[in-house]
């Protein structure tokens, strides 16, 4: 299998926008783009990856979270019309929230409600363990693909101002170890998929990073898996969780549509090589602004999450 991995696409629409609208945390939001984030997120870099990964003929695509700025509900519309113009469909790409996908508590009921089939679990997935909704909802979602089992984690909901941290919780911590050591999956490539990094020293940020971070790394000790992969700082971070088998890489990506003359964090997204169970080969796939394409990057050196 090719996996293609994106994050933190950060997709705006302020069609429809009141200036109420503007009355809670979104007002942060909207000064950040007014003054930095509008100028360097860049819609027609997706629509390059979106022609990119088409042409590639990728087999699965899979994006950690922040397909939006604001959790506008027309946010959410207008990037479902962009994912849908990947050939896959649904059923070969998954789409996980983000921080900014749940902004303020709308966020999370219009992601589950626009993006419901690029986020729902295969059949003989779902969870009966009794938790609320309001707890856990349907997450994990687990996606068996040729070979590759994907396990999404939500860890966004609606945090205090001038905050952004993550919290995967007591409920999905137990559903996740359930999935990870079910018997259906042996043998299979079991990749983790979370927004929020689980680890290194930004994992550890009281105000951006994972506050369940060592109950995840307990789960992950004790059921491995064969890659982790998570978005939300922008960057290109490489970092391990020890495991009985010997360690899991976790990789987390740059955004998907950020360019503002950095060339360590244009936008990009990676592919990965997967095969007899395992992660074979990885690589990263910049976007060139001038020539509105991607191209595969080689020589871009990791920020190591240490």
């Amino acid at each position: 299998m090719r996996l293609a991995h994106c994050s933190d696409l950060h997709l705006l629409s302020l069609e429809g926008a009141r200036t109420l609208d503007f009355a809670s945390k979104r007002w942060i939001g909207g000064m950040n783009l007014l003054t930095n984030r509008g100028r360097h997120y860049h819609t027609e870099a997706f629509e390059d990856m979106v022609a990119d990964l088409n042409a590639l003929g990728v087999d699965h695509v899979l994006c950690t979270g922040d397909v939006t700025n604001l959790a506008f509900e027309q946010e959410f519309r207008f990037a479902r019309v962009l994912f849908d113009r990947l050939t896959l469909g649904a059923h070969g790409v998954t789409v996980l929230p983000g921080n900014h996908d749940a902004y303020v508590d709308e966020g999370r009921a219009h992601f589950a409600a626009i993006f419901a089939d690029y986020a729902t679990t295969d059949p003989g997935w779902t969870w009966d363990d009794g938790a609320p909704s309001s707890e856990a909802g349907p997450w994990p979602i687990v996606r068996v693909r040729a070979g590759v089992a994907i396990i999404g984690i939500s860890t966004s909901f609606q945090t205090p101002w001038f905050t952004a941290y993550g919290r995967v919780g007591e409920r999905q911590l137990a559903r996740l170890g359930r999935a990870l050591a079910d018997p259906r999956l042996r043998g299979m490539a079991r990749v983790v998929a979370i927004h929020h990094p689980p680890a290194g020293r930004r994992a550890r940020s009281r105000i951006r990073g994972l506050k369940d971070r060592e109950a995840f790394a307990a789960v992950i000790a004790l059921h491995g898996a064969e890659l982790v992969v998570h978005g939300h700082e922008h960057r290109d971070l490489r970092g391990t969780l020890p495991a009985r088998s010997g360690v899991v890489d976790v990789l987390g990506v740059p955004s998907g549509t950020y360019e503002a003359g950095k060339p360590d964090r244009t936008a990009r997204y990676r592919v990965f090589d997967i095969g007899d169970g395992a992660v074979i080969s990885h690589h990263l796939r910049v976007w060139d602004r001038d020539r509105r394409a991607f191209d595969r990057d080689v020589a871009e050196p990791a920020e190591l999450a240490s």
